[in-house]
């Protein structure tokens, strides 16, 4: 499908390129770095190419449902739609409160995609176990592994731990930072949201596995990184190691949704999870994990029943 066809609008409207520049001016000092690089990807990937030579006034709700269509012609996940959506609403919005833009055809059409995922890959207990056994105990990914699944703290925030921040005495992980690698260039950021600094109890175990790890590594300094590599090679490793078992496939982000499985199956709340997880709110929480919560309607008639 190609870009949509130049219509005549009002001259005073800008084209979505030009507002394009100004909603991202505008969000320079609000924005992390790595969330304003994503968005700009998304804006120029999926909507420029579509809205860019257009006067923003003669986009019509019908263009945006060719769009619409257009992306799901694409077989992109139902919450990548939905971030893609977003990115739409928030030109429009921005035109609207900006340039004067009278008529918004983001509010005549549905959304498409979803806001969370519809069902969630984990590995279950018993499934996290055949994977760790063909790993060797005491190597890179073996311990980077069981911190992952022990913990359920991010993948970036997993690539950025240093020495400093694992209390051996306390048998905590204090979750300060996160890591990513753009342009052959690696960069330690703040974490995603304020909620996401947070200290995280570890089991004594997984302690003593990253206490002798780090002692392994020679001339380690306390502000280095303890797992030097980036995201992709523990992508690639994950794949290896479950076609070499013949292992369910899952996502190196799908062992926090294993952890967070994990708990709920020994009856962790909600709150607790919210907490260990860094969510900036127990509604995330329930929105990804409240399904996985086993009904507890039948046992409260029961206790009702018993009161009368």
């Amino acid at each position: 499908m190609g870009a949509f066809l130049p219509r005549e609008g009002s001259s005073h409207q800008p084209d979505a390129g030009r507002i394009y520049r100004s909603l991202f001016g505008g969000q320079k000092k609000s924005l992390k770095e790595r969330t304003l690089i994503m968005k700009r990807h998304i804006i120029q990937t999926h909507l420029l190419p579509f809205l860019g030579s257009r006067t923003i006034s003669s986009i019509t709700a019908a263009d945006l449902i060719q769009w619409q269509n257009a992306m799901l012609e694409k077989n992109y996940s139902q919450t990548y739609l939905r971030t893609i959506q977003n990115q739409l609403t928030a030109l429009f919005t921005h035109a609207s409160r900006i340039y004067n833009l009278q008529d918004n055809p983001c509010k005549k059409i549905t959304k498409i995609g979803k806001s969370t995922a519809g069902k969630l890959n984990f590995w279950t207990k018993e499934d996290y176990d055949l994977f760790i056994r063909q790993l060797v105990p005491g190597s890179r990914y073996y311990v980077l592994f069981e911190t992952l699944f022990w913990t359920g703290i991010r993948e970036g925030e997993l690539l950025a731990l240093t020495k400093n921040d694992i209390d051996f005495q306390e048998s905590q992980i204090h979750i300060t930072k996160t890591y990513y690698r753009r342009n052959h260039t690696d960069f330690i950021t703040p974490p995603k949201t304020e909620q996401s600094i947070r200290v995280v109890d570890i089991p004594e175990f997984l302690c003593a596995e990253l206490r002798e790890y780090i002692d392994s590594l020679k001339n380690l300094k306390e502000d280095d990184r303890i797992f030097p590599i980036v995201a992709e090679a523990i992508q690639h490793k994950l794949a290896r190691e479950i076609k070499k078992g013949g292992l369910k496939k899952i996502r190196v982000h799908d062992l926090r949704h294993s952890h967070v499985a994990y708990l709920i199956y020994r009856g962790v709340q909600p709150y607790i999870i919210k907490e260990r997880l860094g969510h900036q709110d127990i509604r995330i929480t329930m929105n990804i994990y409240g399904h996985l919560y086993p009904s507890q309607q039948k046992q409260l008639a029961q206790m009702l029943n018993e009161t009368r």
